[in-house]
């Protein structure tokens, strides 16, 4: 694919060739000690593998599918949480903002202001995002084809901020269904932002579990060799210690214990692919003998 530009979020580069790296954690804090102890085991298969970790968990969850469905513990203690994780791990962090008033204090927090996907054609929250000086990953709503996301990403830009991430997360294919196009990744990718590959929300059956979404983890590892193998900048992956009993999005989260041989598989293919992408080496032209000229040629015979 075409190369994006680049800009470093904390110590990590994205974009423009770099290596692939991660966005991890929970969907959602379920407690401060839970959310910790993520943040530290995600750390550690990231350090053991050279992987780049951006850790993401939310402090409120404002789309979920049913009213009585658990949220987070909203904004003041979830970005103190979010905070202490940051101090203790030195990681970036990110989180999904849903509300104009909600993105100057996250973004006193968090290196990643995200944008959710159904509110990815919201102006007004897509320019405070851009004008809190924070990168901006903004999830292409599962009803926008892959170059409409650009009106998204205008929005942002147009405030002088240029720090757009992009992420793909599925489209709707008929009821509680999504498909991803691999097409949508060289096309947004031509846009100049990274592309990320948000693997698990791909495989989700949205209300597929009447009060909540439903999921298919039997295909994260397929989806995420499949855009590590086409040159994402990132993958995204909600990951959860034991998903059977995770508040949000358990049905499509990674079990915590498979990350590590999932990485093992995927990171070989993303380096295959950056180098497939590489420009070809200038190889400098041999110099040529410079050829006599006649009087030259008879001089030499007559030698």
């Amino acid at each position: 694919m075409e190369p994006s530009r680049s800009f470093t979020v904390g110590r990590i580069t994205i974009g423009g060739g770099a290596p692939l790296f991660l966005i991890a954690g929970p969907c959602v804090i379920e407690s401060e000690a839970h959310a910790t102890m993520m943040a530290e085991r995600l750390a550690t298969i990231a350090s053991e593998l050279d992987v780049p970790l951006i850790f993401k968990a939310s402090y409120d969850k404002a789309n979920r599918s049913s009213v009585s469905s658990y949220r987070g513990p909203g904004l003041a203690e979830g970005l103190r949480i979010l905070a202490e994780i940051k101090r203790r791990t030195g990681l970036p962090i990110l989180t999904d903002v849903h509300e104009v008033s909600h993105v100057a204090p996250a973004a006193e927090v968090c290196d990643v202001l995200q944008i959710p996907a159904f509110l990815s054609r919201q102006t007004d929250l897509l320019a405070a995002a851009g004008r809190s000086g924070r990168v901006v990953n903004i999830k292409k709503g599962q009803f926008l084809s892959p170059w409409d996301i650009a009106h998204a990403a205008e929005k942002v830009a147009g405030t002088g901020n240029d720090k757009i991430i992009l992420t793909e997360r599925g489209t709707s294919f008929g009821y509680q269904n999504l498909v991803v196009d691999m097409r949508s990744f060289p096309i947004m990718r031509k846009l100049g932002y990274p592309v990320v590959f948000d693997v698990t929300h791909s495989i989700q059956l949205p209300g597929g579990a009447g009060k909540s979404s439903g999921g298919q983890p039997e295909f994260i590892e397929p989806l995420a060799r499949a855009g590590a193998a086409v040159g994402v900048d990132g993958i995204f992956l909600e990951v959860h210690d034991n998903p059977a009993r995770a508040l949000s999005d358990g049905t499509n989260a990674l079990p915590l214990d498979q990350l590590c041989p999932l990485l093992e598989k995927v990171l070989p293919m993303a380096a295959l692919a950056r180098e497939s992408d590489a420009p070809p080496p200038r190889h400098e032209e041999p110099q040529r003998a410079a050829v006599p000229q006649a009087g030259e040629r008879r001089a030499w015979r007559n030698r």
